[in-house]
Order: structure tokens, then sequence, then C-alpha cells
């Protein structure tokens, strides 16, 4: 057992001291050993901190329990990654409140270039899931991931149709990864393993509790370049979600929908504040961050405006693989006589059809 990621959660079990003061003392000591190993004067005077906090950090004596955390995850090949690791979502770093330790079950580069967020109602309308099912199915495929929160509605909706169209997709947990919730997801989460994957900042036994939820909804809306709320109230999670999105700089889109529609109501709202872009389907969503594919232009023919003699038509094959040849190799191949053969190259120079180049070679232009 590595003896630092035993520091490194036990910085998540110290009471009272949370995410911002840990990257505070992490930002002042380097290390999470470091921290424990600090004298309590030292730990005081790092801002936030203080006395009684101090205190707490050096009375900390649950290792036990962290032992048993790691145990657990390392029985059940589950990653343990930590803030300063090389996995760790790097777009989550840019949030103040970025958790300090991440639990990772499944396949994915969690710092894939694409990542969007979907989110939305547990009771959502055809129209919510249809709009979900078309965006999803025409988006790029290479090094995108979906997130969003494993719940009822449009959470699952999303998940469902990324494996659908073979896009990665990963369920953010408020509880630990030692159980599924809603129950009924666990199927669907075990399809998830295989490409994507579960994400918590909670240990084995954390529950489900309400207030875990706006905790997880902040790496939802922190891992992504852009969060999509389809179909909401004015309050939620979904709405949650937006604020923390607006809060951390990302791009954010709902989809608007009719004023007497209480499920539309949230995303209406965040539209009107400026708060969100107008989702306006996936062509339009790509534009916006740049994630067109590449066009490629295909190379033009050349338009001849001259109508070339059968002689010069025959000088001008032996050019079309774009070689530069020698005007010795063109004679001989062409089989016309030196006369014939002379006029013919003069009258595709004059009409700019060959270029001639140094020592006597030829090619054909473009």
């Amino acid at each position: 057992m590595q003896e630092e990621q035993v520091f490194q959660i036990a910085l998540t079990m110290l009471p009272e001291i949370g995410s911002v003061h840990t990257k505070a003392l992490l930002s002042t000591f380097g290390s999470a050993s470091a921290i424990f190993q600090a004298k309590k004067k030292e730990l005081a005077q790092v801002d936030g901190i203080g006395e009684r906090k101090a205190k707490l950090v050096k009375d900390f004596n649950a290792f036990t329990a962290v032992e048993k955390e790691i145990n657990f995850n390392k029985k059940n090949n589950y990653q343990i990654i930590f803030q300063t690791d090389d996995q760790y979502p790097k777009r989550l770093l840019n949030c103040y409140d970025a958790p300090v330790v991440l639990y990772f079950n499944g396949h994915c580069d969690l710092n894939a270039s694409k990542i969007i967020s979907i989110v939305g109602t547990r009771n959502n309308t055809d129209y919510g899931k249809q709009v979900v099912e078309q965006f999803i199915a025409e988006l790029p495929h290479e090094n995108m991931i979906i997130i969003s929160g494993l719940a009822y509605g449009i959470d699952a909706i999303a998940h469902k149709t990324a494996l659908k169209n073979k896009i990665q997709t990963i369920g953010v947990l408020a509880h630990g990864l030692d159980r599924i919730y809603p129950l009924q997801h666990r199927n669907l989460s075990k399809e998830m393993l295989a490409d994507g994957g579960l994400l918590t900042e909670f240990r084995k036994g954390v529950l489900p509790d309400k207030h875990n939820f706006p905790k997880r909804n902040r790496i939802v809306a922190g891992m992504a370049d852009a969060t999509l709320v389809i179909e909401t109230a004015t309050k939620g999670g979904s709405m949650i979600t937006a604020d923390l999105a607006s809060t951390y700089n990302r791009e954010l889109f709902a989809l608007p929908g009719r004023i007497m529609d209480t499920k539309s109501s949230g995303c209406n709202q965040l539209i009107k504040e400026n708060k969100a872009n107008l989702f306006n389907g996936a062509a339009d969503f790509l534009e916006w961050m740049g994630w067109q594919p590449k066009q490629v232009t295909p190379k033009k023919q050349r338009i001849l405006i001259y109508e070339f003699t059968k002689e010069e038509l025959l000088i001008a094959d032996l050019l079309r693989d774009n070689q530069a040849r020698s005007i010795d190799e063109l004679y001989l191949k062409s089989g016309l006589s030196s006369s014939v053969f002379a006029s013919a190259i003069l009258s595709l120079e004059l009409q700019n059809a060959i270029q001639s180049l140094p020592g006597k070679m030829y090619r054909l232009i473009d």
C-alpha cells in the first residue's frame, strides 16, 4: 500500500475541511503526506484553517478506515485518482472546489478532447427524448464522452443513446461505488463499464443522501466543455448543474419549450437571462463549439480552355502523373517526328499547359 495514497484519502476524511481548504493546504505544503507531517502552527497559518482545523488534522487517527477503503478499491480494480495524477480530469482542476480524490470504475480517458454533459428532468416528454436521441446520433464519435448522473429520465436516455451510438458515457454518482442508485439502472451501469464508466468522489458506504447530489452536479458541470439542459423546472438538480456550469465558465445550452410547459420553464428562463445559448440542434451546437469535422476539399481539376491537337494531348498524357520528365524522354515515348514534337511542345508552353524547368525538364501545370 502506497503511503502517499493513504494520506491522500485521509485528507477526504478530515472533518470540517472540504475541497477548497484542502486545495489551500496542498498548495502550501505540496503533498498530502507533507500536510499530516506539518506542525500545528504551520497548518494554522494557512488561509481558512486556523487553530481548530489545524488540530483536527493533527488529531486524525482513522487510518484503519483509510486502509479498508484502499483495499476495497484494489479488490474491485477501481481506480483511485488524486488531483495530481495524470488521469485526473484536467477540466475539474480549473474549478475552485474540485474533488480531492475520485473513484472510477470503467475504461475511458477522463481527459477526452470533447466532453458534453446532458442533464434534465426525471419526467421527460417524448419531445425531450427525441431531441436527446437525435442530438447524440449526429455527434462525431472520436474522442467524445457524454456525461450525466445516471438518474431517471433525461440522464438515462443520454447514457443509453450514447451506448447505442458507440459513444463513451460516464455516470457521475452521488454515493460510493459499492451500490447503484436507482437500483433499476444496475444493468445500464454494467453496460457503461465497457465503454465509459462510473465516477464518484464518495467512498464505499456513502449513501445517496439528498445533500450529495449538488456535490455530484459540480463534477457533471466541471468535467465538461459544455452542458446541455433538456427540460427542467425553474428549481431542481438540472438548474443547479446549469448554474455551476456558468460559474465554471463552461458553455451552457438549453432546449427551448412552450411557455405554458412547466418542464420547459427552467430552460426558457436560462435562455431569457442570457445564461444559456438556445439549443438548435447538433449542427448549430458543433459550429458554436468549433467541433465540426474537417472538410477535405477535393483537388480541382484543371480546366483546359484550348483545344489540343492529338500530338499535344499525347505529350500532355505523358505528364499526367505530375512527374517532371526530360525532353529526351518525352520525345522517345511520344514516337513523333522531331519537327512535329518540337511544334507540339512549343504550343503547349504557349498555352501554359506545361512548364519548362531547368535541365530541359517539363511538367504539367495544375
